[in-house]
């Protein structure tokens, strides 16, 4: 491998006889093989690879955390993490990397709506699909206010693992998976605060409406963990939407100091960084 090429990996990590990451069956990683000082890392043994290869790479939990700090809390002190790489390809630039992610992409995306949608039939479930790709089963429409983009909603929920329904989450008191949440989760719709599937479902109900959402992965949290830590998790959410209500007003901006007026329009008010969606 040269320094600079990309590799389209499956990745697969595990601790003690527990997956706690995957990408087969679903997106695949891509990498970009760098210099990488010897800190203990995986990635030093990328340019060891070539195309068809497969590596496995053993790290002691103890020397991770002498050198990063706090472990996860599901990793013990004397496990071992195994890291098992499998090369699928190598790309000599980043636009060859972009055209094959999007077509694994839809792929993907494809695959994801096909178990939800084969899910509902072995269930007899009749849900609604949304423009996106999410299905909603409504169960009471509500008889206030709709919800709609611009519009401040206050959400009861209960997250669940698709498709075995285990809980992972939930603000409804004394409900299976409450941490001691009382309050419903409030948020804007359409201002990125929630996954894309709960954003957009939640605009088929009105104040008082209950439904089941049934998401997939691509409007959850993609190719990033999700609630059991697997990428491309589809999700279940059983909602009740308690209150829909006109979005407070923003905050005036501050006026501009002088010296900031005479700055050029690219430095002006630079972002920090997009703030990611909740875990709901």
């Amino acid at each position: 491998m040269k320094r600079g090429q990309f590799l389209k990996l499956n990745v697969i990590e595990k601790v003690r006889d527990s997956v706690i990451l995957t990408t087969v069956g679903g997106m695949p990683a891509y990498i970009r093989v760098d210099s990488v000082k010897p800190e203990y890392n995986p990635a030093e043994v990328f340019p060891l690879l070539r195309k068809g290869d497969s590596c496995t790479v053993v790290q002691l939990a103890d020397t991770l955390q002498r050198k990063y700090g706090q472990l996860p809390p599901f990793i013990k002190k004397k496990d071992k993490v195994t890291i098992i790489f499998k090369v699928l390809e190598v790309f000599p630039t980043e636009e060859a990397v972009t055209a094959d992610r999007t077509s694994e992409g839809e792929k993907e995306k494809t695959n994801e709506i096909k178990v939800v949608e084969e899910y509902l039939a072995t269930n007899k479930i009749s849900a609604q699909k949304t423009a996106r790709g999410a299905y909603v089963l409504i169960t009471a429409q509500g008889d206030g206010p709709q919800v709609d983009s611009g519009k401040e909603v206050y959400v009861r929920y209960t997250g669940k693992i698709f498709p075995s329904g285990k809980v992972f989450e939930s603000n409804v008191p004394g409900a299976e998976g409450n941490r001691g949440e009382s309050k419903p989760l409030v948020f804007v719709i359409g201002q990125g605060a929630v996954i894309p599937g709960m954003d957009e479902s939640l605009k088929m109900f009105k104040k008082g409406g209950k439904g089941t959402l049934y998401i997939p992965a691509f409007l959850a949290y993609g190719a990033q963990p999700g609630p059991s830590r697997k990428p491309n998790e589809n999700l279940i959410f059983d909602i009740t939407v308690e209150d829909v209500k006109d979005a407070p007003k923003a905050a005036p901006a501050p006026a501009m100091p002088p010296q900031m007026q005479t700055m050029p329009p690219s430095r002006q008010g630079q972002p920090q960084g997009k703030p990611q969606p909740q875990h709901k």
